[in-house]
């Protein structure tokens, strides 16, 4: 009989890439998470791990067992589900995470609307990254989480994760309120391919979508200033130091001297709703899920 537990331990290598960060989310130390996979190797008569470098990958077996591994994830989550599915009405506390601006347009909103259709339901928000989510959901400590399509996510796939499309967030053109594109009902990306431009940093998402969208509009961006926060770029713009594509969830500070202009070929950034594979069906999963479905479209109005 395979330890389910040394079978999780397993799973968390995969996932976060290293004995040393698997340990690290699991509260062991790095030799008694290598115990446990030993255990679980010599209980099976394989070998699971095997050296590369300094480190160590999986070997084609553990890979095999990975498939299995997950599948059985999978069966307790329905198997859960269908010992509480006489609870008609969500209840018990539901724990949610997102990025800053899904939160804030999306995430509260969504919280507020349940508390007052669900008075036993407890929802409790936390923002956080988009690869610290799907961490916290293989951790247990979310179940549902908004975060942004990349090509660093987790393949659609993916045994482990349910990853449905919420919207298509727009990204607007923000100008100086001056500027001769401001009055505009819309705009061409391609009459500011002159411009000076601020852009994300260049390990950020939506650096590619902002260069895409240049590209697509047949040109290559003059980009002079980075940074992190949209707040920040919306100040840069303000100062009339160049002009920039942010999205239209990012809140800004209020009374900015800028303008957003909507732009011609609508480039955008896709929003996903992710659970543990079969989670979305838990009764308090499944009312966050209609909540954020019926605040999509008027969030990017």
């Amino acid at each position: 009989m395979i330890d389910l537990r040394r079978l999780h331990v397993l799973r968390a290598v995969a996932h976060y890439g290293t004995v040393t960060a698997a340990a690290h989310a699991l509260h062991f130390t790095p030799s008694a998470a290598s115990q446990q996979i030993r255990q679980l190797a010599r209980e099976l008569g394989v070998d699971l791990l095997e050296p590369r470098g300094r480190g160590v990958r999986l070997t084609p077996a553990a890979e095999r067992l990975l498939t299995h591994a997950d599948a059985i994830q999978a069966r307790w989550e329905e198997a859960e589900l269908d010992l509480r599915s006489g609870r008609a009405q969500p209840t018990g506390p539901l724990h949610v995470a997102g990025f800053a601006a899904a939160v804030s347009a999306l995430l509260a909103p969504m919280a507020a609307r349940l508390r007052e259709r669900h008075p036993r339901l407890t929802v409790r928000v936390r923002e956080a990254g988009v690869p610290d989510s799907f961490d916290l959901l293989f951790e247990g400590a979310v179940e549902l989480a908004v975060v942004e399509s990349t090509p660093h996510n987790p393949p659609p796939g993916d045994a482990r994760f349910d990853q449905r499309p919420l919207l298509e967030e727009p990204f607007d053109l923000v100008v100086p309120e001056d500027h001769p594109l401001a009055g505009r009902d819309g705009v061409d990306l391609a009459d500011a391919a002159h411009e000076s431009w601020i852009a994300p940093m260049p390990e950020s998402p939506c650096r590619t979508h902002v260069m895409a969208a240049c590209g697509g509009a047949g040109f290559t961006p003059d980009v002079v200033h980075h940074a992190v926060e949209w707040d920040v770029t919306a100040h840069l713009v303000a100062h009339r130091l160049g002009v920039a594509l942010i999205p239209r969830l990012a809140r800004l500070t209020p009374d900015l001297p800028i303008v957003r202009v909507r732009c011609a070929g609508r480039p955008h950034r896709t929003l996903l709703t992710c659970t543990r594979r079969g989670g979305h069906q838990r009764p308090a999963v499944a009312a966050a899920l209609a909540e954020l479905r019926t605040l999509a479209p008027t969030a990017v109005a």
